[in-house]
């Protein structure tokens, strides 16, 4: 009779191409690593001070380093797990060769959101995507996973309060989480959860904290003797106008001086917004007329927003590569065995990437 056991092909592990070949990598975790050689000498020290007749139970003492190693990940909030390589092969199902199946949470682990939120480009981005885990997928990520977020979530936080970048964004997203989780925790109930439902109590008492601190932003009144925005040709402010894509950041824009207020209130401005990013006959089933009869179409956009999705416009994203099933960042690259890798590759939006981990 055979014996069944473990693939010889050893399914599971990362490998990376070298100079010398392709080598085998682990992930990794320095808090880890050092908490690791802690325990390691503790347990060592104690087997060695025990007598001889119990030196039966060095098993009981490598069971609780084991469980306080445990523990101490558990109890660190801050701690994530880094890895060599910023991509994950997407699979939804098992083959001889791999096992099981990649979920969102472990797709948010291994792709290094941490530090995309420090990158201008990717900022928005790695926002709409906790947004949408936030309204759906919240309860589907695995504890790490919810740790990492809730970390890449007070970075993106404090980035706000230190730059004051973008804060209506992240109220948007604070607004949705806030919401998420007091219907999970007061509708559902805690079997929806991973961990203590007073964890997420204490979670949800953060969130208010930061919106607390985001409605008391005050912005800096920046001294500059140079040249302004309000120096600039009409044309030229015009141009800037309808370079934007966002509704909101127009009527922004508009409340700094007068002059910007009358050409935010442009008519072909707010119409070439809606041909952007609305189909002809959506905008013509929601057509709004003004008092002189003309179409408002600045009150059409934000009508038809509340009814079909927006165009979403990002300075970097997620991309997906179909010859190797590999979900990764551009500028990182993965090991593509493809002739031609760029035709290959395929830009990924947020909702694409949640839905990338649906079955």
């Amino acid at each position: 009779m055979p014996f069944l056991g473990q693939d010889w092909r050893s399914p599971g592990w990362r490998w990376i191409k070298t100079e010398d070949g392709w080598k085998r990598c682990e992930s990794f975790d320095p808090a880890l690593e050092d908490e690791k050689a802690q325990l390691s000498d503790i347990s060592h020290a104690i087997i060695l001070t025990v007598d001889d007749e119990d030196i039966c139970n060095t098993e009981d003492c490598e069971f609780a380093a084991k469980k306080r190693k445990k523990d101490h990940f558990r109890n660190n909030a801050n701690s994530q797990c880094f890895y060599r390589e910023k991509w994950i092969y997407v699979h939804k199902e098992s083959t001889r060769e791999r096992h099981g199946y990649c979920t969102l949470g472990e797709a948010f682990n291994r792709l290094d959101f941490s530090s995309a939120v420090q990158d201008i480009r990717r900022f928005n981005y790695v926002v709409k995507l906790l947004q949408l885990i936030a309204k759906s997928q919240l309860t589907s990520l695995s504890g790490a996973a919810q740790k990492n977020y809730f970390n890449i979530l007070d970075k993106i936080v404090r980035k706000v309060l230190e730059d004051q970048y973008n804060p209506r964004l992240i109220k948007d997203l604070l607004q949705d989480l806030s919401s998420a989780l007091c219907i999970l925790i007061r509708g559902v109930g805690k079997s929806v959860l991973v961990g203590n439902i007073n964890i997420w109590i204490c979670r949800l008492e953060t969130i208010l904290t930061w919106q607390q601190q985001l409605q008391n932003l005050q912005m800096n009144k920046q001294v500059n003797n140079g040249l302004t925005l309000s120096d600039l040709p009409l044309h030229m402010l015009n141009n800037i106008l309808y370079r934007f894509s966002d509704g909101w950041d127009i009527i922004t824009l508009g409340q700094v001086t007068p002059t910007l207020y009358m050409l935010s209130e442009d008519r072909q401005l707010w119409k070439k917004l809606c041909q952007y990013h609305f189909a002809e006959k959506q905008f013509c089933r929601h057509l709004i007329p003004s008092e002189k009869g003309h179409v408002d179409w600045k009150l059409m956009y934000f009508a038809l927003q509340k009814c079909y999705p927006i165009k979403e416009q990002y300075g970097d994203t997620l991309h997906f590569c179909r010859h190797c099933s590999i979900l990764f960042w551009k500028d990182t690259g993965h090991p593509c065995t493809a002739n031609d890798p760029e035709t290959c590759f395929m830009p990924v939006s947020p909702q694409h990437f949640i839905d990338l981990f649906k079955f």
